[in-house]
């Protein structure tokens, strides 16, 4: 599952560049598209704002098919503050905005599998596709407002995997 794990998530940072440039984050000195996928990098204290963070859950198998069909769920978080210029007070257009980009993001439900831990990446002969996401309600703490969708990604095994 690692590899459609990982052709899922570089899928949705590619999208992410090209859709919004500027939703950027520093990350070990380099800036990166504003998603990071958490089980890849140091502990949080907080969610960092204003950027995608994916978590990756629960995970099935269905092998009563010519070939093994896994499943995972995936749980991106996001959240705002809003801005300085407005003092914050525009925190729901900034949420808005983002929920817009994440469903962007997912569209279309599908992706090529790709082996990123040869170099150079080597495209695998599957896809990698997904359900339709399921957002969560608004939550609101202090001055944040945050939200989750959960959105399951299906890929089957090849050999060697």
């Amino acid at each position: 599952m690692q590899n459609a794990k990982d052709s899922f998530y570089m899928a949705l940072r590619n999208r992410l560049a090209a859709l919004n440039p500027e939703r950027t984050m520093l990350v070990r000195g380099a800036v990166r598209p504003g998603i990071v996928v958490e089980e890849a990098e140091a502990p949080f204290a907080q969610l960092p704002g204003d950027v995608f963070v994916m978590r990756w859950l629960g995970m099935g198998v269905d092998v009563d098919l010519a070939s093994s069909l896994v499943a995972e769920e995936c749980e991106i978080l996001y959240g705002t503050c809003g801005s300085q210029t407005f003092g914050g007070l525009d925190r729901g257009r900034a949420l808005s905005a983002m929920d817009a980009e994440v469903l962007e993001l997912l569209q279309p439900f599908n992706t090529a599998k790709v082996d990123y831990a040869v170099n150079p990446a080597a495209q695998l002969l599957t896809q990698v596709f997904w359900d339709e996401p399921v957002f969560t309600p608004c939550m609101t703490v202090r001055d944040r407002l945050s939200r989750s969708v959960k959105v399951m990604v299906y890929s089957y095994q090849e050999q060697g995997e």
